[in-house]
């Protein structure tokens, strides 16, 4: 009975962007301890944002209702990118990691754009 309730998981973006929930974690376990409740707290919901609306849209009928949450997943992406670059230009990530970790963005949000294109592509044909 799950198997349509999870299908999401089977999703390539899904399990990209799931990747860099990981990954973003990782890097935010060396924070500053004063960032806890601050830019480290922000940065990990935002990501944990983009994989929720990933879910959250998996299932809904309309092509404009799937659309609206890939959206919202973007604007995620974004969030977390524009406070990963500010974290990066305080130091509290390392060149290398924070590299590693544009190199997933780039990827999820290229996912999210064909994703979204095929959604667009199928609503058009129907």
């Amino acid at each position: 009975m799950d198997k349509p309730f999870s299908g999401y998981k089977n999703l390539v973006l899904w399990k990209e962007s799931k990747n860099l929930v990981l990954l973003v974690y990782k890097i935010t376990d060396n924070f500053p301890k004063s960032e806890e409740f601050a830019l480290k707290n922000q940065i990990r919901r935002a990501v944990v944002s983009i994989l929720s609306q990933i879910a959250e849209g998996w299932l809904r009928k309309s092509s404009k209702d799937k659309l609206h949450f890939l959206e919202i997943a973007l604007g995620s992406l974004l969030e977390v990118e524009a406070q990963m670059d500010v974290a990066k230009d305080i130091g509290y990530i390392k060149d290398d990691d924070y590299a590693i970790f544009d190199n997933l963005r780039a990827r999820v949000a290229y996912l999210l754009y064909k994703y979204s294109s095929k959604i667009k592509e199928s609503a058009v044909l129907i």
